[in-house]
């Protein structure tokens, strides 16, 4: 399915959902009457988005490190005759939420999120045993500039706005007025949980059902009503322990075809600098620093996504004229092996 074989109110709810969804009793009655039709018909849309895969899950965004998560992307090169047997002995760890076959001398790219209780070498060792990784290597950011997918399906572009807002506590002259991300000095720093923290992790992790009251399920377990499921919510949002509740779309299903990994070869005097001008692009959802090898010389990822490859390279080419950096790949994937939401405090 592309955005041109969506209808209208489709691609209406589709941005909704993945950027503010409404954390009432009633939800999708909520949509439904900002949208002018039936909460049924918002339903029987959404229910029917997730058949054809273009809605993936709709839940809460945590943010990893805080909740004490250990974090890294992994680069490996498994030859290519077991990469399929590799990315499926991936995949069985919970903390594995994307998982992709790339271009490149690395060939299989994925995220590594592991609970205070598991020790992240270790893991990492073991999946490079059981794979028979030719080499691996362990990228973890060193800094962090922006993070906020989301796809304008009216527009058929990246509009990776949200958590890019203008600081306004240090703004340069109006004539060079640039946009920098707002991001917490302590945003790799773990929180301290209660036990009822982690049990409301546990729930509002899991995809919503798709009925007129799906909260009231999640109430009943934890013990409180629904005006105290809100409220921790909120109190969740304020610690920054959550991000916010959202949809998570298939970009490929969602007509946004290519999906380039941008990887950037900066002097490390201009890390900052260039990480933020890469960061002002609404085409890029990630922008991270991450460390060098001897056999990796690029430190920038950006993730970029287009309805087609032509629009990558557009998109990267104007990040280049931007920041002045010419020494740089787009690593396109081949293959999705895995793409979800880290599922935490879950056994292995």
């Amino acid at each position: 399915m592309t955005t041109k074989a969506m209808e209208m109110v489709d691609r209406e709810i589709c941005n909704v959902i993945q950027s503010d969804f409404p954390l009432v009793e009633r939800p999708f009655l909520k949509i439904a009457e900002n949208l002018g039709v039936s909460e049924d018909e918002v339903m029987e849309r959404i229910i029917e988005l997730k058949r054809k895969n273009v809605v993936r899950q709709i839940g809460a965004i945590f943010d990893t490190r805080r909740l004490g998560y250990k974090t890294t992307l992994v680069a490996m090169r498994i030859p290519d005759e077991s990469l399929d047997a590799a990315a499926q002995i991936i995949n069985r760890h919970p903390g594995v939420s994307h998982n992709y076959a790339r271009d490149g001398r690395f060939n299989l790219w994925f995220t590594l999120a592991v609970s205070p209780f598991e020790d992240l070498d270790q893991t990492l060792d073991r999946m490079a045993k059981e794979t028979g990784a030719e080499a691996t290597r362990k990228m973890p950011t060193i800094r962090f500039f922006k993070i906020g997918v989301n796809f304008d399906m009216l527009k058929e572009e990246s509009d990776a706005t949200q958590y890019f807002k203008l600081d306004e506590s240090n703004q340069p002259p109006a004539e060079t007025q640039k946009y920098a991300p707002r991001i917490d000095a302590d945003w790799n720093t773990a929180q301290e949980l209660s036990d009822f923290d982690i049990a409301f992790v546990r729930e509002m992790q899991e995809d919503v059902q798709i009925i007129s009251e799906p909260f009231k399920r999640m109430c009943e377990k934890l013990g409180v009503d629904i005006d105290g499921l809100f409220a921790h919510a909120e109190d969740m949002v304020g610690r920054k322990l959550m991000r916010r509740f959202s949809a998570v779309l298939h970009h490929r299903r969602a007509g946004f075809g290519a999906n380039a990994m941008g990887v950037w070869n900066v002097p490390e005097e201009r890390s900052e600098e260039v990480g933020n001008l890469m960061a002002e692009a609404r085409s890029v959802t990630h922008c991270y620093e991450r460390p060098r090898f001897p056999d990796w010389k690029y430190s920038h990822f950006t993730m970029l996504h287009a309805t087609t490859r032509e629009g990558c390279e557009e998109l990267a080419k104007e990040i280049s004229d931007n920041t002045g950096i010419t020494d740089y790949q787009l690593l396109y994937s081949t293959r999705e092996y895995k793409k979800t939401r880290v599922r935490y405090f879950v056994d292995e």
